[in-house]
């Protein structure tokens, strides 16, 4: 991890120093299910009965809100074993030991705010966006017959980490407006670390929840995030649950084609005037190599920039305030492709066009991105756009278990669902799970629902708790491994006679715990 001074970034220093060394931004993803997914029926059997006794439930998100109802025991104990609030840098705070930053709450200073009548006098950690006290519900909440509401694994114990935001500067650099909520890969990353350490301290399995994205990166399942969410998938007694991605729907991708030398290929953008700063990337596989040029809404050409090792060229124009800092490396560290990356600064509202040469004797296929999440409006977009290879940052990487979302009252794949495959043919996403209206604990002790791909991947990571529990059982597999589960659950996927496994909508088939248990006897 490299830490640059404030004084020493510009836009250009992304050219000057290598694409990968700053770390990319993600965003959150998601805005009747135990039956579907046959949660019911192994709880209700004898032989099995899981509800996570003794497993812990690890999430990465916007934080908790501990004083809920879904989250304290009958005795009025809280079931959190520890929060990491990486936002509270305060004189007395404690962050987690080998940390730096942050102030780490345990279940005692928990259980301590919960007996006050002011609990966050004590403990001043909550959840004000509300997303990951959803998904901690879907995951581990307690029953509630009122609400009709039961998490996956409402013995379960969490472990919470509540990121905090991206840095200004990080945001600056990749064109994304100071008001847009994200979060850092290495904030992430670090998540990762705690959750780790906590369960290796305690020495207890644990269930790790990921339901964040970024469409920055080569899709390929490289990069820092996704080698280490790999690594933790290969650890025993560790699992590790991703999110697909909700890109589905938003013509945020191009898939484009050039067949032969010099031949050209022409995309159009159309940007919003709600869009005042945002970034496009496109990337191409080795040996190819691509040149670019831009036409502007108002007809100002941009010439051809050609690919280089390190380049960043600053462009503005003179009938209109539009700023783009455009860079085509001919060499992305990681991945060895090329990466043409393409800042833009208050675009002219309208259609931008793009043109792409191919410098090589030979056809060659390209992908261009546009943010994910809220990173920008709904109404910038490609007019010719892809919803395939949609899938989002670490939910590429081969270990981790990528969850798509479908709906339990039509049967069909969520319309908003990312779409694989990886940019390398990779087969993605792994499953399906329940990802619409599933109902949830929300803010100031409420109960509401939740959809996206990130609700999916809380209602998998709870199933995964639960075979964790059954692995441990009667020293069944005392060693198991995220990347093993996965395969049980592919096994045991519920897949229709008329569709063909797998594919980049559905994967494998629907997740399906009784399944798993139905396949091994």
């Amino acid at each position: 991890m490299v830490h640059l001074p404030k004084s020493m970034i510009d836009k250009c220093s992304l050219g000057e120093e290598q694409y990968a060394i700053f770390p990319s931004l993600w965003t959150l993803e998601s805005t009747e299910s135990l039956e579907e997914s046959g949660v019911i029926r192994a709880r209700n059997n004898p032989n099995f009965g899981m509800r996570g006794q003794g497993i812990l439930v690890g999430l990465i998100d916007t934080g908790i809100e501990y004083q809920h109802q879904a989250f304290i025991n009958a005795d009025g104990t809280t079931k959190i074993v520890s929060i990491w609030d990486q936002t509270i840098n305060e004189e007395g705070g404690s962050p987690p030991e080998t940390f730096t930053y942050g102030t780490e709450y345990t279940m005692e200073e928990i259980n301590n705010a919960l007996s006050q009548e002011n609990p966050l006098s004590v403990v001043p950690s909550t959840d004000e966006i509300g997303h990951g006290t959803m998904l901690a519900g879907v995951i581990a909440g307690n029953e509630n017959r009122n609400q009709n509401f039961s998490g996956v694994v409402p013995d379960a114990q969490l472990v919470i980490v509540k990121l905090k935001e991206a840095k200004q500067v990080n945001k600056e650099i990749f064109s994304i407006a100071p008001d847009k909520l994200c979060y850092q890969e290495t904030d992430i990353m670090m998540g990762l670390k705690y959750l780790l350490q906590v369960a290796d301290e305690l020495e207890r399995p644990l269930s790790i929840c990921v339901a964040l994205g970024t469409s920055q990166g080569g899709h390929d399942g490289t990069g820092p995030a996704a080698s280490y969410f790999s690594f933790a998938s290969q650890l025993p007694r560790i699992a590790v649950t991703v999110s697909a991605g909700n890109e589905g729907n938003k013509n945020r991708h191009y898939l484009g084609k050039v067949e032969q030398l010099q031949q050209l290929k022409e995309f159009d953008l159309r940007v919003s005037n709600k869009d005042r700063m945002f970034w496009m990337e496109l990337w191409q596989s080795v040996p190819h190599r691509l040149t670019i040029d831009i036409i502007s809404p108002t007809g100002e050409y941009v010439p051809t920039i050609y690919p280089k090792l390190s380049d960043c060229r600053e462009i503005s124009f003179i009938f209109e305030s539009s700023i783009l800092w455009i860079n085509n490396f001919v060499l992305e560290s990681i991945t060895g492709d090329q990466l043409i990356l393409i800042r833009f600064e208050n675009p002219q509202e309208g259609i931008w066009k793009f043109r792409v040469h191919n410098m090589e004797n030979a056809a060659s296929d390209f992908n261009v991105w546009l943010p994910s999440g809220d990173l920008i409006s709904e109404e910038t977009y490609f007019l010719e756009a892809s919803p395939d290879t949609t899938i989002t940052a670490v939910a590429n990487a081969a270990l981790p278990i990528t969850i798509t979302a479908y709906d339990t009252q039509t049967g069909g794949i969520a319309i908003f669902s990312s779409r694989g495959y990886t940019r390398s043919g990779g087969v993605k996403p792994d499953l399906a799970a329940p990802g619409v209206n599933l109902t949830c604990p929300t803010l100031n002790n409420q109960y509401g629902q939740v959809t996206g791909t990130g609700a999916a991947a809380a209602h998998t990571t709870g199933i995964v708790a639960m075979l964790l529990e059954w692995a441990l059982d009667r020293n069944r597999y005392p060693n198991i491994k995220g990347s093993t589960i996965k395969k049980l659950l592919i096994r045991g996927a519920e897949r229709s006679t008329d569709i063909v496994y797998p594919n980049n909508i559905w994967g494998y088939g629907k997740v399906d715990l009784y399944g798993v248990f139905e396949m091994l006897r």
